[in-house]
């Protein structure tokens, strides 16, 4: 078990009803937080075979940690629904010290991934619906939090980039543009915020072992080993766990970074 290093706290922990999100939820209500999980889906979780509902995720992550946590469903490319998501998890939970904005993916208009998924050929509501989830939410859940936090100067906010935002790729062109935005808007929050003591993270995950994943593309057996090798699909715990350190006291100092998750592949500055 490990020390509630964040016990008093209150974290916001957006598409948390299933994969990376639902992990980032568990590991800072193992660290004492309480936590406000949101999902675009009441039945999201259910969609890979993750769990039910929001709502009972919610209620096994308290009830696993005791900690107090609540669900809250909100698109989050909509600005009235991002306030009332804010407003509803401080008003419940009390000031939000934590958000991690984990909501995006490379999901088409239509739900799946968008095909054809290359720089040219790509449907424009599929450009629309990959920008909108994963730049324009993650600006408007950060500037949304960031207001409050500025005015209580205090606060750590963590956004979820990709390692596909640093090398690119001819198949995933919009995704890897998206998250080369929230990168570079990390970046410039973290530096409007340095006078108030609120610290902007990111981490860039690369192939990492969550229902989707795992349910949207075929996968060699050899990558699915747990240790021995890095060259391999990461585990949703072992992304989560890098959430101690920016939400923790050892990354009090530490803002305007990306942290790359992906076993090495990317051996390069950037």
């Amino acid at each position: 078990m490990s020390d509630p290093i964040l016990k008093g706290q209150v974290a916001l922990v957006t598409g948390a009803g299933r994969g990376l999100g639902r992990a980032f939820a568990e590991h800072l209500a193992r660290l004492g937080s309480a936590v406000a999980l949101h999902g675009l889906r009441e039945h999201g979780p259910a969609e890979y075979g993750e769990g039910t509902t929001l709502s009972a995720t919610a209620d096994d992550v308290g009830r696993a940690f005791g900690v107090p946590t609540i669900a809250l469903l909100g698109d989050l490319t909509v600005d009235a629904d991002v306030e009332r998501v804010v407003d509803e998890a401080e008003s419940r939970l009390g000031p939000i010290d934590v958000l991690v904005h984990n909501a995006g993916g490379d999901i088409a208009a239509r739900g799946g991934k968008p095909d054809p998924n290359d720089a040219i050929d790509i449907d424009a509501e599929d450009v629309r619906a990959v920008l909108d989830r994963n730049l324009l939410s993650t600006i408007l859940v950060c500037r949304a939090v960031a207001r409050r936090m500025r005015e209580r100067r205090r606060g750590r906010i963590v956004t979820l980039s990709s390692v596909a935002a640093f090398k690119g790729r001819s198949h995933g062109v919009v995704y890897a543009t998206s998250k080369a935005g929230v990168v570079h808007y990390t970046r410039c929050l973290a530096d409007q915020l340095r006078p108030f003591d609120v610290t902007v993270n990111s981490i860039a995950p690369g192939d990492t072992r969550t229902g989707r994943f795992l349910g949207t593309r075929p996968v060699p057996a050899e990558r699915l080993v747990e240790s021995g090798t890095l060259d391999r699909v990461a585990t949703v715990d072992e992304v989560a766990r890098v959430i101690e350190f920016f939400a923790g006291p050892q990354g009090a100092f530490v803002s305007g970074q990306v942290l790359r998750v992906d076993g090495g592949t990317q051996c390069w500055p950037g």
